[in-house]
């Protein structure tokens, strides 16, 4: 017979409800977790869940190109490393296009020159190595200025936001 539970209104206790329940069958478990498609059902049922509780009616600010290039960075290391479901929440969530940015075209906004075997790699692998690896005449240390994108404009007497 179907048990029918009380859905807790929060993403984490849906997700702990049905996991939990798992539990009580520890051979579909065993087998689920062996072939390595456990973790993966939990990531999508992650993703769905916000994708229910992700609220349309507000709409997002614009994404600016700094955030877009940002956020390219982000989702082919996402993908590279097959945390897909997590690149499908950060694509969701942050509005950048479904179809990813030319690699080329992300190499010349950035400046940067690739080899051939850099390009088998994220472009944010190669500038982790670039800064990793530069020394630079500031003992070291690469001097960053404050600049936000053209588009975020930002009362100087309030601390940043989680969009800075």
């Amino acid at each position: 017979s179907v048990r029918y539970q009380y859905v807790p209104t929060s993403c984490r206790g849906f997700y702990d409800t049905i996991f939990n329940n798992l539990s009580s069958l520890p051979a579909l478990r065993e087998s689920l977790e062996s072939r390595g498609v456990l973790g993966q059902l939990k990531a999508r049922i992650r993703a769905e869940v916000f994708n229910a509780l992700d609220d349309q009616s507000e709409p997002r600010p614009a994404l600016s190109h700094d955030n877009l290039l940002i956020n390219e960075l982000i989702r082919e290391y996402l993908e590279f490393n097959k945390y897909r479901y997590t690149a499908s929440v950060l694509t969701a969530e942050s509005g950048q296009p479904e179809v990813p940015l030319d690699r080329q075209f992300m190499a010349n906004e950035l400046k940067v020159v690739e080899d051939p075997s850099s390009r088998s790699v994220p472009l944010l692998y190669g500038l982790l190595s670039h800064f990793l690896s530069s020394s630079g005449d500031s003992g070291g240390k690469l001097f960053l200025r404050g600049s936000a994108p053209a588009t975020m404009t930002r009362d100087p007497n309030t601390l940043p936001g989680p969009e800075s």
